[in-house]
């Protein structure tokens, strides 16, 4: 007994023998918390090498526990940037974990490495290096801090003349748009609005996936067949359909929620004839 009481002491004053500084530069350089960074040093006997290892291996082993775990919860940030829009959701666990200062932080650190690299897609920027570690490793790491699965499911990037970007009050959901040129501030915000809101497949009939016309054809198809419809009027009919579809889920034939006498389309050329569209992204956490 006197022999474990003696080791606990030695163990405590190590751990007091970690300089502050050290535990500080270690935090700037895995981002982990301070209590992990001085334990990792603690462990790595000051050793900075060992300890970025010990953090990034406390980190593996919990998100290898939780890979089989739902991330429902998380937050979704986004940015201008010049004739160029970003967006990305740090996804975790909890609504508790979500609304932490320093999970919200490292979601902003993560947009501003984005934009920083200008990175095309998600695994150009899971790839950059921020001091020894990758992003994907940093996003390990936060799943060792915060004890929860964590994991980056969305990153994208507009190009435009003229970009805009609204994230939801919620932090959950958000989109990106681009014009082909520029509008007021209010314009962009308010259509942004539209398409994180009223969640169009695409901008209009022109861009919409042909898979998913296809399927909304066929289900017309089905739906008409079992209402004893005609077999010669299930063509005409499914083409109804579509487009009814069309209306109401590509962006510019949408009721305009501003103001639902004008879709989204015609509300834009009230402000200017020429102005168009061009680019769009969204993404939800709820969806």
């Amino acid at each position: 007994m006197q022999t474990v009481n003696v080791k606990l002491i030695t163990e405590k004053h190590r751990i007091m023998e970690i300089k502050a500084a050290d535990v500080a530069k270690l935090r700037k350089m895995t981002g982990a918390g301070m209590m992990d960074c001085k334990n990792a040093l603690a462990e790595a006997n000051g050793d900075f090498e060992r300890a970025q290892e010990i953090i990034r291996e406390k980190g593996k082993l919990i998100a290898s526990k939780r890979a089989d775990r739902t991330a429902t919860e998380g937050v979704v940030v986004a940015r201008v940037e010049g004739a160029k829009a970003y967006m990305l959701c740090l996804a975790c666990e909890t609504d508790f974990v979500a609304k932490n200062e320093g999970f919200s932080a490292t979601a902003n650190e993560i947009l501003e490495i984005a934009i920083k690299n200008d990175c095309a897609d998600i695994e150009t920027l899971k790839a950059v290096k921020v001091g020894d570690q990758t992003v994907e490793e940093l996003i390990v790491v936060k799943s060792g801090q915060t004890g929860e699965k964590v994991e980056m499911p969305f990153y994208a990037r507009i190009e435009a003349a003229f970009c805009g970007c609204y994230v939801h009050m919620n932090n959950k959901l958000g989109s990106l748009l681009g014009f082909n040129k520029e509008v007021s501030a209010q314009v962009a915000k308010e259509v942004a609005m539209q398409a994180t809101a009223m969640a169009p497949v695409s901008i209009s009939k022109d861009d919409c996936p042909a898979d998913i016309i296809e399927k909304e054809r066929e289900i017309g198809r089905e739906q008409a067949r079992l209402e004893g419809k005609p077999e010669q009027m299930l063509d005409k009919i499914a083409e109804g359909k579509v487009n009814k579809f069309l209306q109401e889920n590509t962006l510019m034939n949408q009721k305009f929620v501003m103001n639902d006498k004008m879709t989204v389309e015609a509300y834009l050329k009230s402000v200017d004839p020429e102005v168009k569209v061009i680019a769009y992204k969204r993404f939800s956490l709820n969806d």
